[in-house]
């Protein structure tokens, strides 16, 4: 039954909903950089894309994977914030940006996450690494698995930091924007992403984020940025205002004002232009009878995504009518699609959401429907 529901959840979440934003040209926003993408974070739409699937250099957005590796680490109760992780020679020997790690040195995992997200610590992101995976090749590993399983079929690292130009080192704008998505489901990297100044080692190490965006743009939640001399600068940008949050991926740009200024203007034309519009009604569904069941009436789920990108000016008041069966009959299979769920945007139909059932419920044997038939004649 697993499988059932499994394969009927990805088919509702890959399905085209009634009414879809159109992808904006390459001309639509005015930007100077080479690569860039604008997405919503709940139902990972795309408002916006130019050259998105081209392969470049991702410098320290790479990190954005390490950082969600750990955060998965930490959800799966494998790892904690308050771990101590000790800092190998590999991990000391890192350049570019980093804290200045010293072998042997012991950091916890949040104090880490703190100075990757901050100022994008290369030691820490490599001792992280290290730790849960027992080197940066195995933990690379992982990161190439995860990108896999995400759909991010133009993606390769072959490091977890950034710090290498190897041409076998890549990504895509879409990609990017893909495993940023997934990093900010977990709202506990915020608190580190969002960080404008801070500090460690008692005060002595003193942290400022390399994102200004975090002090200067409204509803910034993070995310990453990056430099490379090939890479050139790069960002991930999220932002969030009135319970919507996008994502907007610069690559390549020529100066680091030209990343912060491009991400803005993606961000200000999503925040001005358009809205989420909630797959979930605000009162409840009823339970469905079911006839000759061992249960006397199963749960209806939602399936698919809970929220759908429209532009704003095509929202009208919205309106849920649930359809579903007076009674069905058993047996029900969890994942079985039992009913509908309609939302219109004043009197336009916007979508249909289907709806499941939530649990198996078995028919009744000859026996038990004799059992149940006596304590109703007898009051048993």
């Amino acid at each position: 039954m697993k499988k059932l529901i499994t394969a009927v959840l990805i088919a509702a979440i890959l399905s085209v909903p009634a009414y879809a934003v159109d992808t904006l040209s390459e001309d639509a926003i005015s930007i100077p950089v080479p690569s860039a993408l604008l997405m919503e974070k709940s139902s990972g739409e795309v408002i916006y894309a130019k050259n998105a699937y081209e392969h470049l250099t991702p410098a320290s957005i790479t990190k954005i994977m390490t950082l969600l590796l750990v955060m998965e680490e930490i959800e799966a109760g494998r790892l904690t914030e308050q771990d101590l992780v000790t800092c190998s020679s590999h991990a000391a020997s890192m350049g570019g940006s980093q804290i200045w790690l010293e072998e042997g040195e012991q950091l916890t995992v949040g104090e880490m996450l703190k100075a990757v997200s901050v100022v994008s610590a290369n030691d820490c992101a490599v001792a992280l690494a290290e730790h849960i995976a027992g080197s940066e090749e195995s933990f690379v590993a992982r990161m190439n698995e995860r990108a896999s399983q995400l759909g991010m079929n133009d993606t390769n690292f072959v490091d977890c930091t950034g710090l290498t130009d190897d041409e076998n080192h890549y990504t895509c704008a879409f990609d990017v924007a893909v495993m940023s998505r997934m990093l900010i489901r977990h709202d506990e990297i915020k608190k580190y992403t969002t960080i404008w100044m801070d500090s460690l080692r008692n005060g002595e190490s003193q942290l400022v984020n390399t994102n200004r965006l975090v002090r200067f743009y409204n509803g910034a939640t993070g995310l990453k940025t990056g430099f490379t001399n090939k890479a050139m600068y790069c960002l991930s940008a999220t932002a969030e205002r009135d319970g919507t949050e996008y994502i907007a991926v610069v690559m390549h740009a020529a100066t680091t004002d030209e990343r912060f200024e491009s991400a803005k203007t993606l961000l200000n034309y999503a925040f001005a232009n358009y809205t989420v519009c909630s797959l979930r009604s605000p009162d409840a569904l009823p339970p469905v009878p079911v006839s000759l069941g061992e249960t006397d009436c199963v749960q209806p789920v939602y399936l698919g995504e809970e929220g759908m990108l429209i532009e704003k000016t095509a929202l009208g008041e919205l309106r849920y009518e649930a359809f579903l069966p007076e009674s069905i009959n058993a047996p029900v299979y969890e994942g079985d699609i039992i009913g509908e769920m309609i939302i219109y945007s004043g009197e336009s139909e916007l979508v249909r959401v289907e709806l499941a059932a939530s649990n198996d419920v078995a028919r009744l044997t000859v026996g038990k429907l004799y059992g149940r038939l006596l304590c109703k004649l007898f009051g048993g």
